[in-house]
C-alpha cells in the first residue's frame, strides 16, 4: 500500500516535468507555399512571394549595432554615435574609431561644446538603465579626454531607456537603442 503510493506519487512528478519540458521546448518551422493548376495541356505552378525579412547578421556583431540607418552626424563625414553590447559600457573598435574622428572634428573646432547622451535598451529597470546610460556617456566621454578634449567642453547626460530610436522590442532595436550619442551644445 505505501510502496503503491510512492509510485503513484513519482510519476505523477515525472509526468508533470515532462509536461512542462514539452512546453519549454521551442521548434522552429521552415513554410514554403506553393501550389500546382492544371489546366487542359497547360500547367502553370504559383509561388507565394513573401518579401524578406532583413537579416540582422549584417547589421549586428554580436549583440552590438553596426548598421547606419540610426546614425547621424556631428559634423560632415563624422558620425555622432557609438554602440554598445547588452549591459556594457565598454567601447567597440568601431565605437572607438568613431570617437577618434569626432575627437579630431572637436580639436578643429575648439569653440564647440558637446553633450554626451547615454542610453539603454528597454530591458532592466528605470534606474539600472540610467545608471548604465550614464556609464556610456562617461566612457566616451573618458575617451575624447584622451585624445585631448578638455573636460570642460562636454557635458554627460543619461536618459536610460526613456529615448529610444527604435521602439520595437527585438535583438535588433535593443542594439540600435544601447548608445551614447554626441550632440554639440552651442
Amino acid at each position: 500500500m505505501r510502496l503503491s503510493k510512492i509510485f503513484k506519487n513519482t510519476l505523477l512528478v515525472l509526468m508533470a516535468c515532462i509536461v512542462l519540458t514539452a512546453c519549454a521546448t521551442k521548434k522552429e518551422v521552415e513554410t514554403k507555399t506553393t501550389t500546382s493548376t492544371t489546366e487542359a495541356k497547360t500547367e502553370t505552378t504559383e509561388t507565394e512571394k513573401v518579401e524578406p525579412i532583413e537579416p540582422i547578421a549584417g547589421q549586428m556583431q554580436g549583440d552590438v549595432y553596426t548598421g547606419t540607418d540610426t546614425v547621424g552626424y556631428l559634423a560632415e563625414g563624422v558620425k555622432d554615435r557609438v554602440f554598445f553590447a547588452t549591459n556594457e559600457s565598454i567601447l567597440t573598435t568601431a565605437s572607438r574609431e568613431t570617437l577618434r574622428a569626432q575627437a579630431a572634428w572637436l580639436r578643429k573646432n575648439p569653440d564647440v561644446t558637446v553633450v554626451v547622451e547615454g542610453h539603454a535598451d528597454e530591458r532592466g529597470t528605470r534606474e539600472y538603465n540610467l545608471a548604465l546610460g550614464e556609464r556610456r556617456a562617461n566612457a566616451a566621454k573618458d575617451y575624447l579626454m584622451t585624445y585631448g578634449i578638455s573636460s570642460d567642453r562636454i557635458t554627460v547626460l543619461s536618459y536610460g531607456k526613456e529615448r529610444p530610436v527604435d521602439a520595437g522590442s527585438t535583438p535588433l532595436a535593443w542594439s540600435k537603442n544601447r548608445r551614447s550619442v554626441t550632440v554639440k551644445a552651442n
